[in-house]
């Protein structure tokens, strides 16, 4: 979520925040798979490359990520690098959708050109889709559940959320067809509402998992 902004200017209240993050940088050496990855999931751009940079755009922004090649024999000589943020340093990255329909129909999307999340999760103040792009670095595509800072402000003070802050796991395609049939989008953000009838949800610790991890 964003920060609270003083009203009336783009400017966030906390004088000490700064006002938006800007991108980041990856050492990779699957170049070419990443650029690739991005182009499809975010339809990101080119701005620049050479023998060892790359600039990828999706909006505005000049650029919003920046690939370093790094020579292809690391992949071989640290074959675990990619299992490093399961227990240590950044876990993830998080992406805000404006609507649970864009969220869903991205999903619909992706999984045409085979890719998959590795987990899809209602967190509660969040519905979330986590997915992992060729160097395993995990971005959550995420929406709100609550139509104000406010009201996500309370839950994460509330029973519900201390009783299970992980949340419920849901099925994207079952809750696309629910949106699909004209089911109120407000209820759709309710933890339980994309289980598939006739099965059970792994939740709350349960729903960790090597692959969720």
């Amino acid at each position: 979520m964003e920060a609270a902004r003083e009203a009336g200017t783009g400017r966030p209240a906390n004088g000490a925040a700064p006002d938006f993050l800007a991108h980041w940088v990856v050492k990779t050496a699957r170049r070419d798979e990443m650029i690739a990855w991005y182009r499809e999931v975010f339809g990101a751009r080119v701005v620049h490359r050479d023998r060892q940079v790359t600039f990828l755009s999706w909006d505005h922004e000049h650029h919003r990520l920046a690939l370093i090649a790094v020579p292809r024999v690391l992949r071989y000589l640290f074959p675990l690098a990619r299992l490093r943020r399961k227990v240590l340093g950044i876990d993830h990255l998080a992406v805000q959708f404006a609507s649970l329909e864009r969220l869903l129909t991205t999903h619909e999307r992706l999984a045409g050109a085979g890719i998959h999340p590795v987990w899809a999760i209602n967190h509660g103040p969040t519905t979330s889709l986590y997915y992992e792009d060729p160097d395993g670095i995990r971005l959550e595509f995420q929406v709100d559940n609550f139509p104000t800072v406010e009201a996500t402000a309370a839950h994460f003070a509330g029973e519900q959320f201390a009783a299970n802050p992980i949340g419920v796991e849901f099925d994207p395609a079952y809750l696309l067809d629910r949106l699909r049939r004209g089911d109120d989008p407000t209820e759709l953000l309710r933890p339980g509402a994309g289980t598939r009838p006739g099965t059970t949800p792994r939740s709350g610790r349960r729903a960790i998992t090597w692959r969720t991890l």
